[in-house]
């Protein structure tokens, strides 16, 4: 019997350990409530696939420790679509393939918010993939917190960041949004979104900024740069 064991252990210890195969899972969830027309969902996916084609963003991510992203596109309101499935970018025309999908699918999500249950759906998507990341991130987007339907949002949120999922935020300011002055977004995104190791916000102050706080993100997820307290990041 002692022999067996002795064999039984040694044949564990030759088999090959568990391992990551990519440096990130990263969905992209973005608003597609009805508070965003078709010319704005429109505008929010050429500033996803104008930053993930960006030479900058490309070069992070071949520095990484993998070489290579998994990413999936996923617009949200009352209900969630996956517009652009899990793809693994590493270069040019990965990322070219990415852009392409997301420029060509139909809107996929309607009706009012239901932000609980979108980030929810964004841990489904990463845990339920056959990917392995080092790293797992859930990159939020939306003009507004309201939440008409499905789970509430804190209670969401910390039951994605208790299986080890990040989630940050990007908050999209509208030119009347009363509380745009003091920040109102931004800090609600920050005390109820946000959350998990390094998760921080960047800011979309106006149509004008959105693809640049889009780029600045991307680079902040993918390059770790963000693995650190939560922060606040505002894009240029």
């Amino acid at each position: 019997m002692r022999r067996l064991s002795l064999c039984l252990a040694a044949t564990l210890l030759a088999l090959p350990a568990a391992a990551q195969d990519t440096d990130l899972e990263l969905v992209l969830l973005a608003d597609a409530s009805g508070s965003i027309t078709a010319s704005e969902l429109m505008f929010q996916r050429e500033g996803y696939a104008q930053a993930m084609t960006d030479p900058e963003v490309l070069s992070v991510i071949g520095n990484t420790a993998y070489g290579e992203i998994a990413v999936t596109y996923v617009e949200w309101a009352a209900n969630q679509g996956q517009v652009v499935k899990w793809m693994r970018i590493r270069g040019p025309e990965d990322a070219a393939e990415f852009a392409e999908q997301l420029l060509t699918t139909p809107r996929m999500a309607f009706g009012r918010n239901a932000i609980g249950a979108a980030l929810l759906q964004g841990a489904h998507l990463i845990e339920s993939n056959d990917i392995d990341g080092w790293r797992r991130v859930i990159d939020f987007s939306g003009d507004s917190a309201g939440n008409w339907s499905g789970p509430p949002i804190e209670e969401a949120r910390d039951a994605v960041v208790a299986k080890g999922i990040t989630i940050n935020g990007l908050p999209i300011l509208r030119p009347d949004d009363p509380g745009r002055a003091q920040g109102g977004l931004e800090r609600i995104y920050e005390e109820r979104i946000i959350g998990g190791l390094g998760a921080f916000v960047v800011t979309a102050g106006d149509r004008d900024s959105f693809a640049e706080a889009v780029k600045r993100k991307l680079i902040l997820e993918i390059s770790q740069s963000g693995m650190v307290e939560k922060r606040h990041a505002a894009a240029p």
